[in-house]
């Protein structure tokens, strides 16, 4: 049979297909796909066979892509060496400012146990979408990425090639370390005197 994946919700890793025919829409899962280079998308053509779950559902199964696309192109080491230097010259940062204007000796300890477990869930969760387990909440990897997070976001987009050829994702993410880097200048550099001082920020 064939159709078009119509639903789909990366995270789950669950879908509907709409049959070519007109019929009923499918449950699809992640595991019914057959090995392919890239995740399922909205709109892709389809074929598959019907069957039926443990529960007598109807869901496709052995379902392939009638629309093979190429991988995404991997960026050469240069261009990953550029965004991967942000993680040192942001310690450096740090470091600069704790020199200058004092910083607390927990920060060190948070940026580095945020960054460690940060990298581990990002592993996690690529290890899931491999296997078709349960995703984590793109909501979750962002809040850690706030949360001091971010380097080891970076590592874990760059060096496991998770997460770093989806523009939405990408575009949220630099947010999280702009805001990120700013809460952590307002704290602990002068600029917190200038914000203090501006009217609007005292109302």
């Amino acid at each position: 049979m064939r159709g078009r994946l119509t639903q789909w919700d990366d995270a789950k890793g669950y879908g509907f297909i709409t049959p070519d025919d007109g019929g009923a829409k499918l449950f699809v899962h992640i595991k019914a796909f057959a090995p392919r280079a890239g995740r399922p998308a909205v709109g892709e053509r389809l074929s598959y066979h019907e069957g039926r779950d443990a529960q007598g559902k109807r869901r496709a199964q052995e379902v392939r892509s009638l629309e093979p696309r190429a991988m995404p192109p991997i960026p050469r080491p240069r261009d990953r060496g550029r965004l991967l230097l942000l993680v040192p010259g942001f310690a450096a940062a740090v470091l600069a400012t704790h020199l200058a204007w004092g910083v607390p000796n927990a920060l060190w300890g948070a940026y580095s146990a945020m960054s460690m477990a940060t990298f581990i869930v990002y592993a996690l969760d690529k290890r899931a979408a491999r296997l078709g387990g349960w995703r984590v909440a793109e909501g979750t990897l962002h809040g850690l990425a706030l949360l001091c997070g971010w380097p080891g976001a970076l590592l874990a987009q760059e060096l496991l090639r998770h997460k770093s050829a989806k523009p939405a994702f990408r575009r949220l993410f630099w947010l999280t370390v702009v805001l990120n880097v700013l809460g952590f200048a307002l704290l602990f550099t002068p600029l917190r005197e200038w914000a203090v001082q501006q009217p609007f920020l005292r109302r």
